[in-house]
């Protein structure tokens, strides 16, 4: 791991002490079990757009205040198609909370479309605490774990009815989620996706998606990860492979974010077809 992801995974381990020492992983597990399940992420087999809702960006700044309306946020993205949101509960860089998680699948259940934990999980107690959030999905960074934590993940993951988005940064990481899902006993929907960022820059690495896509499995979603901000940026992604994108600081800082969502899904779907 590099610098960043390491400040990342050792303020992970502390909140999952903190978490574990408020409520052990019986009780937790117990909660999880009274639950309905979440929504299921529906994909169209064409072009889909995860919107992610996150207050501050350790590379693009503040985004929204604390105090912003998040539930209205992201009923807007589900109301122009977002097949899911992606939600920042990492409290240090992000301000993100495990309550804005509760509120945002809150806001999305009755529409039918699932929030994603997205943070930097090292554990699966934390599966469990975004599946007693409401979660229907979690984010999953193959470089903070090792083949049998991710392999761990996958099985908790699948077990609790959660989708995964596999996360990558380079051949080596891809290879590694490759493997690792075809050598898993179980699992459920797992998404394979690239993000372009560079972690030590915190810059976007240009070329980077069009150069991993030809390695990405070919039987699971493939999605494209940071520093798309345009119609165009959508459709380029999926003429060299991908069939989602995840999309944060370009909505959290548009004018009309619900507008812009829509204008991104019909240029890749038009890119698609």
């Amino acid at each position: 791991m590099g610098g960043f992801l390491e400040q990342m995974a050792a303020g992970s381990r502390r909140r999952l002490a903190e978490g574990m020492a408020r409520e052990p992983l019986g009780a937790l597990r117990s909660r999880c079990a009274d639950l309905p399940p979440p929504p299921p992420l529906r994909l169209s087999g064409d072009f889909d757009v995860i919107a992610e809702l996150k207050l501050r960006s350790p590379a693009l700044g503040q985004l929204a205040a604390t105090d912003a309306d998040l539930e209205t946020r992201v009923r807007s993205y589900a109301s122009a198609g977002a097949a899911a949101v992606s939600v920042l509960t990492e409290p240090d860089r992000f301000d993100g909370s495990l309550a804005h998680l509760a509120a945002a699948t809150a806001a999305l259940g009755p529409l039918g479309v699932p929030a994603m934990r997205k943070d930097f999980l090292v554990d699966p107690y934390q599966l469990y605490e975004a599946r007693a959030a409401g979660a229907g999905g979690a984010l999953l960074i193959v470089r903070m774990l090792s083949r049998p934590a991710l392999t761990e993940m996958l099985e908790c993951a699948a077990e609790l009815g959660l989708f995964a988005l596999i996360e990558t940064f380079d051949a080596d990481d891809v290879e590694v989620a490759s493997e690792v899902l075809d050598a898993a006993a179980a699992t459920g929907l797992a998404l394979v996706g690239v993000n372009s960022r560079d972690l030590q820059t915190l810059e976007v690495a240009t070329g980077r998606l069009a150069a991993l896509a030809p390695r990405l499995p070919r039987d699971r979603p493939r999605v494209a990860e940071s520093g798309l901000r345009t119609p165009g940026d959508a459709a380029a992604v999926v003429r060299v492979g991908y069939d989602v994108a995840l999309v944060g600081g370009a909505l959290m800082s548009a004018a009309d974010p619900a507008a812009l969502l829509g204008k991104m899904l019909a240029a890749g779907r038009r890119a698609a077809a």
